[in-house]
């Protein structure tokens, strides 16, 4: 992958940081989406720039709303282009969406992310006493705000139209990370409980996402 320009300590850090400058980037239209994926696979690095001008405003509005740090964003945005490079695949039948791809790599890798630092966490409670507390829980990605991600409106659409209880499961699961346990602890339901809810949100969401159906899976 070529070299990102490091995160400049101006007062401009956004337009000095290697993802700043991507941030009013344009939709992608699913042919561009293919042709782009090809370029990649070609080892073309404008092809690259391109990904990343194209997917950086709502990639870091995702990872900054899990995980609650934009310089921990900007490092995971980073790898995530990295994987991206290195491991993309020409375009099947059966391939994924690109953008929606490098979603799911960020995803995975913020969650990673969250499941590390709540180990130290809880290390850090263990360590300190019952007075210690743990670091406030993130809040959901305000994609939203940002322009230039062509799915957040089906995606909040979707959401927004599950059971409250639905809703809140999916949320911890997606985006905090937290494993089907961890939710029926912190709900303080019933291990079964939180599998249906889960199971009952994913069957509409499959339904009302089908042609993003990387997004669920």
């Amino acid at each position: 992958m070529p070299e990102a320009t490091p995160r400049g300590d101006s007062a401009d850090s956004t337009s000095a940081s290697p993802l700043g400058a991507a941030r009013g980037a344009r939709v992608m239209s699913l042919r561009a989406e293919e042709s782009l994926r090809t370029r990649l696979c070609a080892r073309d690095e404008r092809a690259l720039v391109e990904l990343i001008e194209v997917a950086s405003p709502w990639l870091l509005s995702v990872l900054q709303g899990m995980l609650q740090d934009a310089d921990e964003a900007e490092e995971v945005a980073l790898e995530t282009f990295r994987i991206a490079w290195d491991k993309v695949q020409p375009v099947t039948e059966d391939s994924r969406g690109l953008l929606s791809w490098v979603l799911q790599i960020a995803r995975n890798r913020a969650i990673d992310r969250l499941r590390s630092r709540r180990r130290r966490q809880l290390l850090t409670l263990e360590t300190a006493g019952p007075d210690a507390e743990l670091a406030v829980d993130a809040e959901e990605p305000n994609e939203a705000a940002t322009p230039g991600w062509h799915v957040h409106t089906q995606v909040h659409s979707a959401m927004g139209a599950l059971p409250d209880v639905q809703h809140t499961v999916v949320q911890l699961a997606y985006f905090e990370g937290l494993t089907h346990s961890e939710i029926a602890q912190r709900l303080e339901l019933p291990l079964g409980t939180v599998k249906t809810r889960l199971r009952l949100a994913f069957d509409k969401l499959r339904v009302s996402l089908a042609p993003m159906r990387d997004w669920i899976t």
